[in-house]
This record gives C-alpha cells, structure tokens and sequence, in this order.
C-alpha cells in the first residue's frame, strides 16, 4: 500500500481533543498528506509541537517530530480549524508540485465519450475546457501563469483543483481525480 512521507498540519491541538476524557487525552495534530492526500491525523514526539501549515516527515524510519501516526479520518471527522485551513495548505502544496499539476492540465484525457476529464473540475465546463485543449494543442502549458494568460477568463487553475480535492474528500465526486487514483501518483513522490 503506497503511503504519504509528508504531511502538512491543518490543526494542532496541543490539549488534545475535548470528546476525550482528560485523563486520556494526549496533544494531536490532523495532517493532509502531500501526494495521496490522506487525511491523518499524528500524534508529536515528547516535547514537540507543530504550526499550521508545517511539513512534517511521517514516512518509514525516523520520524524527528512525530511518534506515531494515531489514525486515519474523514473528512467530517476534521476540526472547524483543519477545514478552514484544508484550502489554504492545499493551494501551498498544489504550486509546490506546480509541474505535476501542470502536467494534468496538460494530459488530462476523456472519462467518457460524453465527459472529459476537464469538465470534472469545478467551474470548469465545456467552453473551457475546448480552450484548455485548444492552447495546449498549440504549446503544453509551461506553469499556472502561463495557463492563466492563454486562457482567457479561465478560473484560477490552483483554485480549481484546491476545490476539486476538497469534493473529493468530502465524498461529493463521482470521479476521484485526485484523491484516490494512487496508481497515477508514483511519479509524484520526486
């Protein structure tokens, strides 16, 4: 099972959660992870804190900042906080990886004989989606601004996919671009 290495936080609670008994309670952050984006959340080692928006290492061998990775949640498991932050650490990550981003604007084929994958983004329909096609026909894309500039009045392309995963993880996509297609992610991981 291909996992994440890194992680960004979306919520630190240094208190832990207040639905545990405080006698059991122990600080724990809620994580979006880098390439799959699995949603965790992580438990820091001793003496360890972490700010919103931090990378964190939660792969194989030493982790210098997590003891362990408590567990896997959903998306309506996440605190008020993680949510309001989930946009703005997924736009941070999306113009880290720009190229791969990129590259699906680039690449991105049909679903169907009725749907392109394009038209699977939100606020992104078939006028376009026929521009989107139409200039990369031309040239691929170099990066988001030049996207920006060859197509006219198109949304922001980083916007755009920020909302995509969201629906993705908030189950409300028919079609997992993003979120679940983990076979498509190896290259990624660079």
């Amino acid at each position: 099972m291909k996992k994440d290495e890194y992680v960004r936080v979306i919520d630190y609670l240094p208190r832990g959660k207040s639905e545990i008994p405080p006698h059991k309670r122990k600080p724990i952050a809620q994580a979006i992870g880098e390439i799959y984006f699995s949603l965790l959340e992580i438990v820091p080692r001793g003496g360890m804190s972490f700010e919103l928006g931090e990378r964190v290492y939660i792969g194989e061998g030493v982790r210098d900042k997590v003891d362990h990775i408590e567990r896997r949640i959903k998306y309506e498991w996440l605190t008020p906080t993680a949510k309001s932050e989930l946009a703005f650490v997924l736009e941070n990550i999306i113009k880290d990886k720009e190229d791969y981003f990129i590259n699906f604007y680039n690449t991105a084929g049909t679903i169907s004989t009725r749907q392109h994958k394009l038209e699977c983004l939100p606020r992104i329909g078939k006028r376009h989606r026929q521009d989107i096609l139409d200039e990369r026909e031309r040239e691929p894309f170099k990066n988001f601004e030049d996207m920006r500039s060859r197509v006219k009045n198109i949304p922001d392309p980083v916007k755009v996919i920020v909302d995509k995963i969201i629906e993705e993880l908030q189950g409300k996509s028919k079609y997992m671009l993003f979120v679940l297609l983990i076979e498509d992610k190896v290259d990624f991981i660079k």
